[in-house]
């Protein structure tokens, strides 16, 4: 399972509930009403603010298509949603558009055969470049993207590094230089912030490094997938020395095995921690529990061995999909309302409700009025500087990565055991994909 699954949940005020509890749905197909109207359903995941999200794009699309009823349906998140939107495909019962994620989980559903291929509708051309290989294959353009990428890096208390004179690290001794100085003159402040309490959150320094093991090697993830590249080597062996090397230095906060997420955003937001190894979306949490530290914080690429291999690793959004089992009347209603959630309401909404954590993929523009942290990662797309994480390119990731990252965060298992294990622990799930080679 991704880190974007694991990852925090975004939160939106209420509005007056319209989703409909999937279980009540089962079996029921998009039909016409009798006084004309068109109806179809669009399929969302539970995890707020995503009903939320819903209902306000389908009230402002019904007020905007008065000849088009659309009905919310929910569904579980994790393997059991994954598990429900592949029957629903298999057995023609899928919602007329869903949400889903975008990149190697998305090739798992066969998209030329189960999907609609949407490449001539209007909002295609906005895709960025980095979002439309992870909707896409050689056939077709699949989806359209709802809420904004994120980042993986260092999220780092700005005040403090003016304080104390520092500048952000473009290479890991400089990184490291600055955690030393934090150490010795920060009065207390914990230079790194790790929040074990949580384990997905230990994950970033391998996981967030990916952008800069791509700049070694352009070919890694392809040969990764094709089981000719492991973690056991550099340069994805480094991700796991430098959280062992920032753990043996004594960097982390003395209650890193205990704290939780929230605490790790409190702590980078108020100061009591100079940076966190955390995805930016982080921000979204602080907007929400220690709203005066939203200016205070800035991000910046975990730094490489070398200035120019230093990358911003990006998450790309999920997506809007449309089955082929949507036809006539009820697929030209599915591909306008996709339409409508990339239009400048639905961007509206978009803003309102789902705070980006980084730059849009498609139509929508982040407002002025968004955190600065967003500026320092508009930066690194300005300046050619990013790559999509690792899921976006392969469909190998073993489920006990963040185990093996608290292991070595905690002194338990180096970083060479550490890799030594995971790439076993990916071999076995490579396995159970089928995966040529392994």
């Amino acid at each position: 399972m991704s880190i974007s699954h694991h990852g925090p949940r975004r939160h939106g005020a209420a509005l007056a509930a319209a989703a409909v509890p999937l279980l009540a749905l089962a079996g029921c197909s998009s039909s016409g009403a009798a006084d004309g109207t068109t109806e179809i359903t669009f399929l969302t995941t539970n995890d707020a603010p995503n009903p939320e999200v819903a209902d306000a794009l389908v009230e402002a699309f019904e007020a905007e298509n008065p000849d088009v009823s659309v009905t919310v349906e929910i569904r579980p998140g994790g393997t059991e949603g994954d598990n429900l939107i592949k029957t629903r495909l298999s057995t023609g019962e899928m919602a007329d558009v869903f949400f889903y994620n975008s990149g190697s989980l998305l090739q798992a559903l066969n998209p030329d055969s189960s999907l609609v291929d949407l490449s001539d509708e209007e909002w295609v051309g906005s895709l960025t470049e980095e979002f439309v290989p992870v909707v896409s294959t050689e056939n077709g353009t699949y989806g359209a993207p709802l809420g904004a990428s994120f980042a993986g890096g260092i999220v780092y208390n700005k005040p403090l590094y003016e304080e104390l004179g520092l500048t952000v690290p473009t290479t890991w001794d400089e990184f490291m230089a600055n955690n030393e100085k934090i150490a010795a003159e920060g009065d207390g402040v914990a230079p790194v912030i790790q929040t074990y309490g949580e384990t997905w959150t230990s994950q970033l320094f391998v996981l967030g490094d990916f952008a800069n093991v791509l700049a070694v090697d352009p070919e890694w993830a392809e040969q990764y997938t094709a089981h000719q590249r492991s973690y056991a080597e550099e340069p994805a062996l480094l991700g796991f020395q430098h959280q062992q090397e920032v753990a043996e230095a004594g960097y982390f906060n003395e209650d890193f095995a205990s704290a939780t997420f929230p605490d790790g955003a409190r702590m980078v937001a108020e100061g009591e921690g100079a940076h966190y190894p955390m995805l930016s979306n982080v921000i979204q949490t602080v907007m929400q529990n220690t709203p005066d530290g939203v200016d205070d914080l800035g991000f910046f690429a975990l730094p490489a061995e070398e200035a120019e291999n230093t990358q911003a690793t990006i998450w790309q959004p999920n997506a809007l999909y449309v089955p082929r089992s949507t036809e006539g009347a009820e697929l030209e209603a599915a591909k306008a309302f996709v339409a409508f959630a990339n239009s400048d309401a639905g961007c509206e909404i978009q803003n309102e409700m789902l705070p980006p954590a980084g730059p849009y993929a498609g139509t929508c523009e982040v407002l002025d009025s968004a955190p600065p942290l967003l500026a320092d990662i508009q930066a690194y797309f300005d300046a050619g500087k990013t790559a999509n994480a690792l899921e976006f390119l392969s469909p190998v990731k073993g489920p006990n990565l963040e185990k093996v990252t608290v292991e070595v965060g905690s002194g338990i298992r180096s970083a060479e055991d550490a890799a030594a294990f995971y790439d076993q622990d990916v071999e076995n799930q490579a396995k159970q994909l089928g995966l040529e080679g392994w």
